[in-house]
């Protein structure tokens, strides 16, 4: 483990965040062009057992959407992609009038797909690209903006494939080589991942619109959640069949270590060039969410720190929370990256997740 006496205070919130609760967590913090924290504690089973260690990785969720984000930008940079194309002039078959800024800015009016999905199309990329493509958007496109919970994963990742002629889990590896962060998992790393660990029941949540949107079946929050229908299924993220897809937007798996050292090689202009970040980071969607049903804010893929899901006390933080709790962000003003990865879940449908809390306030030395 490493931690920068500069820190210590940062360590020793995690390690009682940690305490708190069953399992484990990782944690990592880049600073001054360098990790200068990456820690770890607790267990990585089921059972409590297995203690986690240096190269454990875990499902990190919606976290992933930032790493998509930032192949989608390499690729503009390198002028393979330009974000004000129509979608159709690299997917031919794709039938909105969406722009490739719409894709990254959550503005396509394509969060979901209207018609029952058939058993297994979660797993299938051809079945829920060629679904996208054909469906009718929620929205004209770029007049709104709703958070595409999965289909940003299918909707960015087909431009890159058709663009580029490779999977998204391909150019994770090759074009980002950071070890510890993949799209899916390779059923031979099985034994690094740690186990999700379903929230613990509590309290009914309160009355939203969000939760009464999930119990209208044609409702477009519920079909951006449900359909695929094995979205619903028990314990999905610990099988070998959501680890062996390709869902980009939700099955990205990755250490701390690797989420911290991705946003501390953008603040450091090692992956993309300051104008084409600061592009990426403007505020592209702000105000009401059509999907969310609450205020969000998002620039070109990357989560932008709003009251729904506070990144750091920063407005120009940017980066994405994941479901269930993992976290991961860069802060160009206080030039930090931290990244948090728990095997605890927690169901927060607004505001932080409270295990943030005392780790961004040791990072900060809030009160």
């Amino acid at each position: 483990m490493r931690c920068d006496p500069a820190f210590a205070a940062v360590r020793e919130a995690f390690t009682k965040v940690v305490e708190a609760g069953p399992g484990g967590a990782a944690l990592a913090v880049h600073a001054g062009g360098r990790l200068v924290v990456d820690v770890w504690h607790g267990t990585a089973d089921e059972a409590g057992v297995r203690p986690w260690e240096r190269d454990t990785v875990v499902n990190v969720f919606s976290v992933s959407k930032g790493v998509v984000a930032t192949l989608a930008h390499l690729f503009v940079q390198q002028g393979l992609v330009d974000l004000e194309a129509p979608v159709s002039a690299y997917w031919p078959e794709f039938t909105a009038g969406a722009t490739v800024a719409d894709l990254l800015s959550h503005r396509a009016g394509l969060p979901a797909v209207r018609r029952e999905l058939p058993a297994g199309a979660l797993f299938d990329w051809r079945t829920m690209t060629e679904a996208l493509a054909a469906e009718r958007p929620w929205w004209t496109p770029g007049e709104r903006h709703g958070y595409h919970a999965v289909t940003f994963g299918w909707l960015t990742g087909e431009v890159l494939r058709r663009v580029s002629g490779r999977r998204v889990r391909d150019l994770v590896r090759d074009e980002l080589k950071i070890p510890g962060l993949s799209i899916g998992l390779p059923e031979r790393d099985a034994g690094r991942a740690a186990f999700l660990l379903p929230p613990e029941p509590g309290p009914p949540p309160s009355p939203s619109p969000l939760l009464r949107a999930m119990t209208d079946p044609e409702s477009v929050t519920m079909k951006a959640f449900c359909n695929p229908a094995e979205q619903l299924t028990p314990g999905l993220p610990n099988t070998q069949a959501w680890r062996a897809a390709e869902i980009p937007a939700a099955n990205g798996h990755a250490s701390a270590r690797a989420l911290a050292t991705l946003y501390g090689r953008l603040l450091a202009g090692e992956i993309l060039d300051a104008p084409v970040l600061a592009r990426a980071v403007e505020p592209r969607s702000e105000g009401p969410d059509e999907v969310l049903l609450s205020p969000t804010r998002f620039g070109l893929g990357y989560m932008l720190s709003n009251e729904t899901r506070p990144l750091a006390p920063n407005p120009r933080a940017f980066g994405h929370s994941g479901s269930g709790g993992a976290l991961a962000f860069a802060d160009p003003d206080a030039g930090v990256a931290l990244a948090y990865t728990p095997s605890r879940m927690l169901l927060t449908p607004a505001g932080p997740d409270p295990r943030w809390t005392p780790l961004i306030e040791a990072l900060y030395g809030l009160p």
